[in-house]
């Protein structure tokens, strides 16, 4: 056994074992390492949105821009200091026009970026070819079949989320088969979810069996 006499390690050690406490039940080291967590994340997006945010777009911004481009930067600064009137009682009325106009914008820029990233690739990746033709004639059926599948699963999906019509014959069963695509969807997400999370268990275990104990 070869113990880190750094003094950060034990903290970091100290804070990963009251983070897994609550495994056992909810205590009072949880709630130290819940509270630092918390209170350190949010020390660091404050931080984080000055220097990369605040700093260079608007700081630095009025003063090294010249002509429309640094005047325009007073409708950004007014409307954050109308975020901040939130918390006085009398005006916290003005902050609405800053939260609309930003919940407004977000809309917008998330549907455009919705659309452009995410719905119309995904559109255009299911415009497959149910045969595909290669030297490789296994491979060839191989991707011939992962492309029919592709196009059933899709297509009995939609058909699932079609309410207009009662599911009933051959709906009902197009349908069900949508239902099975969407599970195994669905069961493949949380199979890469749980993954993630027992990736990160196994770096934290390394760490403490090697960082901390020199265990490994």
């Amino acid at each position: 056994m070869n113990i880190s006499f750094n003094p950060w390690v034990w903290v970091a050690a100290f804070l990963t074992l009251s983070m897994m406490s609550f495994l056992y039940k909810d205590n009072i080291f949880y709630k130290i390492g819940e509270h630092i967590y918390v209170g350190s994340s949010a020390a660091f997006m404050l931080i984080y949105l000055w220097y990369f945010d605040v700093k260079p777009k608007l700081v630095d911004g009025f003063m090294y821009n010249t002509g429309i481009n640094k005047w325009i930067l007073i409708i950004p600064a007014l409307l954050s200091l109308f975020m901040l009137m939130r918390f006085i009682r009398p005006v916290a009325w003005i902050s609405r026009w800053a939260i609309a106009f930003t919940v407004g914008m977000g809309s917008g820029l998330g549907i455009t970026g919705l659309l452009q990233g995410f719905l119309v690739p995904q559109i255009k990746a299911t415009f497959l070819p149910l045969y595909v033709h290669g030297s490789n004639t296994l491979m060839s059926i191989y991707l011939s079949l992962n492309n029919i599948l592709m196009v059933i699963g899709t297509l009995s999906a939609i058909v699932y989320f079609y309410f207009s019509k009662e599911h009933t014959g051959p709906v009902k069963k197009i349908s069900q088969v949508g239902i099975t695509f969407i599970m195994v969807a669905f069961g493949a997400s949380f199979g890469y979810t749980v993954m993630a999370r027992i990736s990160l268990l196994i770096g934290r275990v390394y760490f403490l069996l090697h960082n901390w104990l020199g265990l490994v």
